[in-house]
């Protein structure tokens, strides 16, 4: 016999919880205030974001005030900080010059280009295009010019390359004549571009028109590298816009799991003749001066090396196309690239002119490899070719390898138990190495980044930031030096210049102020560590606590997943001014974030743990998580725990509610991946493996990690939303789960949102969370349809 639970006994928790005199209070206007839109102005100094200058050493930044923004120059040879012009005279020149106001701490631009070996400035203000000299304080302002994103200019500053109508062409940066460079471009087999995706086909427009070629030039600027993407026989998923009278269908090549067919990635290596006066062959002189006369090019040599066969053995591990950079000497490519599902991993060295190309060094998997871990540079050429670095988990931790040019190892630079981020700058001359690591320094949190350097040899291994935080570092081009923003998540970030080799402060360029956040409530999370399901491995995580916290009430928890498997719930360990998480804290709730079993930069082993089981999740650990901190917080009520997530996590807070019924009471899922069968292959393979099919069950591998094959699970509330027009995660991931939910007979609440993509961060939804959350796991009625506003600027 089946007994169900008096219904008296809830009720009565539900007015306990939403009795204001209890510290359960649902102020949303005090959760707003906190919303990352809103809190990130009122953070000065927080964030240095450098524009190197001719020489490679100085730069310049815009750099936050409590009042709003000023323009800083650093000349890190004089260890001088300066304001790079005079704001007040700018803005007056700029008013006199366009007849508009400007005050001097609101310039209206963030950007600009230098002229006349900087004595003037060029930027975009007010839809106009202004010129000011920066001796006279003289500006004069004309028609803006087309958006110059979409070229890319030679290193000799002397041409431009643009995509275009499916095809490659140049033309003289002062001026001249378009030259076309390649006539075989067809629609899904470009030079530079994919085809638009659905949502950039739908806004038209700068949406399009804006985009960057992916092409890069050659040191010598006569070659170009462009990638060159084949999916004319791909199959398609396809879109419906259905605000319009008559509704609009899109669609675009995607591949998934178990198709035959996919996207080949390639490149084509162009040599052009631009009045060369000697030897080809030689490779002698440069290009040359005509009197008058517009420059003269022609293609002399067009390759397109396929280092592996066609169709569907090579993949490069994401739709961005090929990772590759050019040798000193102009003459050789060195391309990395991986094959179907991640399995392996090879750097490759391709011949400029012939296309024939030989692999150097490359590691596999029986799960799968990584070129690091979602940092910028994993790998290093020396500049003649005799020295190769390269980054691999082949000990089981991610380390640096030293090989010749020919592949034979000659040592390992790093070890131990910790991790290598990327290297930052190499030192050939002094045979030196500066990279990130983390998890080296005893007694701190594994996921902070600090620098270190090395020799090639692997000896002399220093920490070149010592302060327990985490570090965001920029090298100057000269690699003289680097900016360090450190700060970690209850700690506001300091900026300061070091010096190369020893890391030494040669000055502090900003210490952040919080003030006027403190001001409005803000109150950082706390870092906790707990034991993962293991019983054995540290894991850790932050918890937001609700203001006036009563230890002797019973707090609602929510847990914010993201699942990766490429990175943890947590996108970074820095300082955080807002927060959606610093919000629901302020509405009555305990929030935790955790990076759990099964996420990037711990040990190879660690980001493994649920490889081809996507049902994992890292829920065990989640679970194992909040009930440690219940022990440790007892105004922590495990009767109402909750959960949200977006993509991933969208995808892993249903799996949650469906796989932990009697644990997880209330959901929020946003443009969730619910069955990776019908998600792109270059993370769903990746992560799950390649498709196996069953032919006897008919099933396959994807099936069982699938949330619409728990349907029948739910017990608890569930909200589900995604945009009609997502082109990353397409919505039939939550139709097929809504279609099962309906056969299994559950109430769940759904949001389609019209024209939108994936991101879904927008007041409306951010308030439906909030709601359905104040509703049914606090018990608390929320202010009805109460409207978040976002700053307009």
């Amino acid at each position: 016999m089946t007994f169900r639970r008096p219904m008296f006994p809830s009720t009565l928790l539900a007015m306990f919880i939403a009795t204001p005199v209890l510290g359960q209070q649902v102020d949303y206007n005090r959760a707003e205030r906190l919303l990352t839109w809103n809190t990130q102005n009122l953070v000065s100094g927080d964030r240095v974001n450098p524009q190197w200058m001719d020489d490679d050493n100085r730069f310049w930044y815009r750099n936050k005030t409590g009042s709003g923004y000023e323009f800083v120059l650093v000349d890190p040879l004089r260890g001088s900080r300066r304001p790079l012009f005079d704001h007040y005279r700018l803005a007056a020149s700029m008013s006199l010059a366009n007849d508009t106001s400007y005050v001097l701490e609101k310039l209206p631009f963030s950007t600009f280009e230098f002229l006349r070996d900087e004595t003037a400035i060029e930027f975009t203000a007010s839809r106009k295009l202004f010129e000011c000299d920066l001796q006279t304080y003289i500006c004069t302002v004309g028609d803006t010019l087309p958006n110059r994103a979409r070229f890319v200019e030679s290193p000799d500053e002397r041409w431009e390359a643009f995509a275009m109508d499916y095809n490659l062409y140049i033309r003289p940066k002062d001026g001249g004549d378009t030259i076309q460079l390649t006539n075989d471009g067809e629609k899904y087999w470009a030079y530079g571009f994919n085809e638009p995706r659905p949502n950039q086909q739908r806004q038209g427009g700068a949406a399009i028109q804006n985009r960057r070629p992916s092409l890069e030039w050659s040191p010598d600027s006569r070659r170009i590298v462009v990638h060159r993407r084949d999916e004319r026989d791909v199959k398609h998923m396809h879109y419906i816009s259905y605000t319009p009278q008559r509704p609009r269908h899109f669609s675009q090549p995607y591949a998934l799991p178990g198709d035959s067919i996919i996207p080949y990635p390639g490149f084509h290596v162009i040599t052009l003749d631009m009045d060369v006066a000697a030897d080809e062959q030689t490779g002698q002189g440069g290009p040359t001066e005509t009197s008058g006369a517009a420059p003269t090019v022609r293609v002399i040599s067009n390759v397109a090396p396929e280092v592996l066969p066609r169709p569907h053995q090579l993949s490069f591990g994401g739709s961005s196309g090929v990772d590759s950079t050019w040798a000193s000497n102009s003459d050789k490519l060195y391309v990395t690239y991986f094959t179907r599902g991640s399995k392996s991993v090879r750097l490759a060295e391709i011949n400029a002119t012939t296309g024939e190309h030989r692999v150097i060094v490359g590691d596999s998997s029986k799960t799968f490899v990584e070129l690091s871990q979602r940092e910028p540079t994993s790998w290093y050429v020396s500049r003649d070719g005799n020295d190769v670095i390269w980054w691999s988990e082949r000990d089981g931790w991610a380390h640096l390898y030293l090989f010749d040019g020919n592949g034979n190892l000659k040592n390992q630079i790093t070890s131990g138990p910790w991790t290598v981020g990327s290297v930052r700058h190499v030192d050939e001359a002094g045979r030196q190495i500066y990279f990130t690591g983390r998890g080296r320094e005893a007694g701190r949190v594994p996921h902070y980044a600090h620098v270190y350097r090395v020799n090639f040899d692997g000896t002399g291994l220093q920490l070149l930031t010592p302060e327990d935080a985490n570090h965001d570092i920029a090298f100057s081009p000269s690699g003289r030096f680097f900016i360090d923003t450190y700060s970690r998540i209850e700690t506001a970030p300091v900026t300061v210049l070091r010096a190369v080799p020893d890391g030494r402060i040669i000055r502090t360029l900003e210490e952040a102020d919080i003030s006027r956040l403190q001001e409005v409530g803000w109150r950082s999370a706390e870092v906790f560590s707990v034991k993962a399901r293991d019983g054995l491995t540290d894991i850790y995580g932050v918890i937001y606590l609700p203001p006036d916290l009563d230890p002797a009430m019973k707090y609602p928890i929510i847990d914010h997943i993201y699942p990766g498997p490429q990175r943890g719930s947590l996108r970074s360990w820095d300082f955080k001014s807002g927060h959606d998480d610093m919000a629901l804290a302020q509405l009555g709730f305990v929030v935790i974030q955790l990076d759990h079993l099964g996420t990037p930069h711990r040990s190879k082993a660690f980001h493994d743990n649920y490889y081809g089981n996507f049902t994992d999740n890292g829920l065990p650990d989640h679970v194992t998580a909040i009930k440690q901190l219940a022990a440790r917080y007892p105004f922590i009520d495990l009767d109402r725990v909750g959960i949200y997530g977006h993509s991933g996590g969208g995808f892993a807070s249903t799996d949650a509610i469906l796989r932990y019924p009697d644990f997880y009471k209330v959901a929020v899922s946003g443009a969730g991946n619910h069955d990776n069968a019908s998600y792109n292959i270059y993370w769903a393979e990746k992560y799950q493996g390649l498709m196996e099919l069953d032919t006897v069950r008919n099933t396959n591998n994807f099936e069982s990690s699938a949330n619409k094959t728990y349907a029948a699970n739910l017990k608890g509330k569930l909200l589900l939303m995604h945009g009609d027009m997502d082109d990353n995660v397409h919505p039939a991931n939550t139709i097929q789960l809504v279609n099962e939910l309906i056969k299994a007979n559950k109430d769940f609440d759904l949001i389609i949102a019209p024209d939108r993509a994936h991101g879904l961060n927008e007041p409306y939804f951010v308030r439906r969370r909030w709601d359905y959350f104040v509703r049914h796991l606090m018990g608390a009625e929320p202010p009805k349809e109460f409207e978040i506003k976002r700053p307009e600027n």
